[in-house]
């Protein structure tokens, strides 16, 4: 049984991007080991996004919250590892899920996980990074180059339209919230990888279990990068085909 990675920071990650595919993930039989900083406790997603944010809009879809609750009775969510001092070479696959409210900071910024990242990244194994996530891998750098292990990669994560559209839409209520750097996310990978693709917009239409039509997902080799939740089951199941190609 393939066995993937799935590191988490204690709090605030996205519904969405977590459960979708650790659902898909599961029932293709593949053992998913969740790791947080320290470990041993469950993380929490970010509330709001079950919620709905603001006014019942910009949270989770129904499927997405029910996959959720069904993963907070998983033995490997309850009880995660510890990402310090894993070993890279353990794994068959990463996935790299994002967030965007201010406990995502705790692991979009760890140098430990960076590391450890990178070490997976050199074993040209399958990885995965959705939203958020992708700024992990732009952080990750080559110990041979020094330069992120993005460089001369095509790549896509949160585009800067949806970030601003969603900071300007509930800045009014909630500050920040959607804004988790000064810098926008699309800025910062573009910078490292030199090869981004916004893909086509899209603001409100998701995909879904049954429907990838809204859906958009990058493939470069062993690389699967996606924009946000609405891109959440077409990732999942591109990965789920690159791993068993494995």
């Amino acid at each position: 049984m393939l066995r993937l990675l799935v590191p988490l920071p204690d709090r605030d990650f996205d519904v969405t991007e977590v459960a979708v595919p650790w659902r898909i993930l599961r029932d293709a039989g593949f053992e998913i080991c969740f790791a947080t900083e320290a470990g041993g406790t469950a993380p929490q997603c970010d509330p709001l996004l079950l919620a709905g944010v603001i006014f019942g809009q910009l949270g989770a879809r129904p499927e997405a919250v029910a996959f959720y609750r069904e993963m907070e009775t998983d033995p490997a969510f309850c009880a995660p590892v510890s990402w310090r001092g894993l070993d890279a070479a353990d794994f068959d696959g990463l996935l790299l899920a994002g967030g965007h409210a201010p406990g995502m900071r705790q692991y979009l910024g760890s140098d430990e996980l960076q590391d450890l990242v990178a070490r997976f990244w050199q074993l040209g194994r399958p990885v995965a990074a959705i939203c958020h996530g992708v700024l992990v891998l732009a952080r990750a750098r080559d110990p041979a180059t020094g330069e992120s292990v993005l460089r001369g990669r095509r790549t896509t994560c949160l585009p800067k339209y949806m970030e601003r559209s969603a900071w300007l839409l509930t800045a009014w209520k909630l500050g920040r919230y959607y804004r988790t750097y000064p810098t926008y996310v699309e800025d910062e990978v573009s910078a490292a990888a030199g090869v981004f693709e916004r893909g086509p917009r899209a603001l409100t239409a998701r995909g879904t279990m049954d429907d990838d039509g809204p859906a958009f997902v990058v493939e470069d080799g062993n690389y699967l990068s996606a924009r946000w939740p609405g891109d959440a089951y077409l990732l999942a199941r591109r990965f789920v085909a690159r791993l068993h190609d494995v």
